[in-house]
């Protein structure tokens, strides 16, 4: 069984987060990280080739700057068998419709039985690409899973929801989003990092993706920015000293009448 992780490298919030003039992150000016929820999808396809590690192969891919070859070394210190890496000046500025059709375009040349998305990206959190690709591919999709396994030509996943759960099993080839909460990643090993460094990215530009200009990069963007910026300090808050328990509920209720909370 082929199988293809599709992960990506976010901002790590706790350093804080830069923008262009244009709205846009500045991704090679911040500190990143692997997308929780996409760590958490690698781990249901490790969890599969753990089944049948002689006929299963898992291949990490992420659409980024260069230097996103560091989370698809990580991958691979996870377990994954390849890394390719798309990159490519024209795919730059893309929302979730443009990045969803250039993961599809590279899909659509490479040999797949099942594709893994974690359920949306910390920078965005739109949850759209993981469906979108699958849309594309013309291929099924189940969103929201834990417990994923796949046997006989099907891949059978548990769907979470606030109050229940469906099972759902869907033909080969299809896409699955995992849900990060819900699955606990595993540790990469020692000699797992050291091979991880010996293995050899592959990197795929513009000209192997098979995609219309249009659907790609800023151009074939269709979301506009109408304004971005850093978190906003709050300004301090208003602190009163009662006289007695009394008056400070009736402050309270005060304050939340004048402002038509009650």
């Amino acid at each position: 069984m082929k199988i293809v992780v599709c992960v990506k490298q976010v901002p790590d919030t706790a350093g804080g987060v830069k923008f262009k003039p244009d709205g846009t992150l500045d991704r090679g000016a911040m500190l990143t990280i692997m997308n929780p929820d996409d760590k958490s999808a690698l781990e249901a396809a490790l969890r599969i080739k753990d089944q049948d590690p002689e006929n299963t192969e898992v291949t990490a891919l992420t659409m980024g700057l260069p230097k996103a070859e560091e989370v698809l070394r990580e991958a691979m210190a996870l377990g994954a068998d390849k890394g390719l890496l798309l990159t490519d000046r024209r795919l730059g500025g893309a929302d979730t419709w443009a990045t969803s059709s250039t993961i599809a375009g590279a899909l659509k040349n490479m040999e797949y039985d099942l594709v893994f998305t974690g359920r949306q990206a910390i920078d965005g959190d739109t949850a759209q690409v993981g469906p979108q690709i699958a849309e594309h591919l013309g291929i099924p999709c189940i969103s929201y899973a834990s417990d994923v396994t796949a046997a006989d030509g099907y891949v059978t996943a548990r769907r979470e929801f606030d109050d229940g759960y469906q099972v759902v099993k869907a033909k080969l080839p299809a896409l699955v989003t995992v849900l990060g909460e819900k699955t606990t990643p595993r540790y990469a090993t020692p000699g797992g990092i050291f091979d991880a460094y010996d293995k050899e990215i592959t990197t795929w530009g513009r000209d192997q993706l098979d995609v219309e200009d249009c659907n790609i990069g800023k151009k074939g963007s269709p979301t506009v920015i109408a304004k971005a910026s850093d978190k906003v300090a709050k300004g301090k808050g208003v602190q009163v000293t009662p006289d007695s328990p009394e008056d400070a509920a009736d402050y309270i209720v005060k304050q939340l009448s004048e402002k038509h909370v009650i």
